[in-house]
């Protein structure tokens, strides 16, 4: 079925087109690279996978409940709204947050891909060029996961959010070859773990589970990209330099925080914008929510050197500031380590299972015989 048979809301033009600014930057030395980033590169070509293979598609998933959300998760629950739904309803309303979540998933994978592109067109280091060209493999096949996702597991998608829409193509009209790393690889990549990470932690659900986990595999490596890069780049600018930068971040951040709000969800619930927007800001389950998620931004802009008076504020307003602290390499490590146990819990269990045939067979054959 074509994908705009299945928008919960009418996405508008089929094309969005972002003018491009900036330079295509050649290297004319094939010889020399930083060590690290070469190191990543290699990374980046041992861990290329197959979604088609690596994912247990034939897992079921009730596109009425895709997640196992508890109710007290519904930014509805406890209001009279919710005490009129019945539970036909409430799983519609489960499946469109699902299914708008997710779509935020692939169109921001498709941001990523089309950004990591951009990164091999304009930067100018041949290391850093090698790396994002498997970076940009990386999203395509990330995009073509969540798109089969949405497709045959929930059967519904939203179009891109405003806010998303905004952070994307501000980062792709800027000239500087340094802000698809920003916007992208920090900011946009960044509040995506976080997202995933929450997701991926607390379904009971097998296939999100499986999806979530071997995504952020690969967005661990993309962050630590980004941060290698930036943080050589920016130790090289000047303080007015480094302002212009953390005012992007803090627009960014801002647009980040108000884009998690589903109130396009509510909407197609017949709840007026104005409620639905009261009623997400007010939700003690997004608040917390929209907290954790800048758990991998904010100590990614400490660390790369974007740390000046007025970014500093701007995450005190937002009750974040203290994230700036958290360990990066920590986070990044579990999110490998997570995704290597979910393959070896999951051969394990392929390989008693094809035991169990093999001796089920010899014991069959032992009964004819005998």
């Amino acid at each position: 079925m074509p994908t705009y048979d299945l928008y919960a809301r009418n996405p508008g033009d089929s094309r969005w087109q972002v003018p491009a600014t900036g330079a295509a930057r050649f290297s004319w030395e094939y010889d020399d690279g930083r060590d690290r980033l070469l190191a990543l590169y290699q990374k980046g070509k041992d861990k290329q996978w197959d979604g088609q293979k690596r994912i247990d598609w034939d897992l079921e998933v009730d596109p009425y409940d895709p997640l196992g959300t508890p109710e007290e998760a519904m930014t509805l629950y406890g209001t009279p709204h919710w005490a009129k739904m019945t539970d036909r309803d409430k799983g519609e309303l489960r499946r469109h947050f699902a299914s708008w979540q997710f779509s935020q998933f692939l169109h921001g994978e498709q941001g990523a891909m089309i950004c990591a592109a951009r990164i091999v067109e304009s930067v100018p280091d041949l290391d850093a060029k090698f790396y994002s060209a498997t970076q940009t493999m990386d999203e395509a096949r990330h995009a073509e996961i969540y798109g089969r996702f949405l497709h045959e597991k929930i059967g519904m998608l939203y179009p891109i959010n405003d806010n998303l829409q905004s952070l994307l193509g501000d980062t792709l009209r800027d000239s500087r070859w340094d802000m698809p790393y920003l916007g992208m690889q920090v900011l946009i990549e960044g509040l995506a773990l976080a997202a995933f990470g929450m997701i991926r932690d607390t379904t009971n659900k097998p296939l999100p589970k499986q999806i979530l986990a071997y995504v952020m595999q690969d967005e661990a490596r993309h962050v630590a990209f980004g941060r290698m890069a930036l943080r050589d780049f920016y130790r090289q600018l000047t303080d007015a330099e480094l302002r212009e930068r953390e005012e992007f971040v803090i627009e960014g951040c801002y647009l980040m925080r108000d884009r998690l709000r589903g109130v396009e969800v509510l909407e197609n619930f017949g709840i007026p914008r104005a409620e639905a927007d009261e009623l997400s800001e007010h939700s003690e389950f997004l608040r917390l929510f929209r907290q954790l998620l800048f758990s991998r931004i904010v100590p990614c802009v400490k660390d790369i050197g974007l740390w000046g008076k007025r970014l500093q504020q701007a995450y005190v307003d937002m009750g974040v500031f203290e994230m700036g602290d958290s360990n990066l390499d920590q986070l990044m490590a579990q999110d490998e380590e997570i995704a290597e146990k979910l393959d070896a819990e999951r051969f394990a269990a392929e390989e008693r299972e094809r035991v169990a045939e093999v001796e089920e067979a010899i014991e069959e054959g032992q009964r004819l015989t005998g």
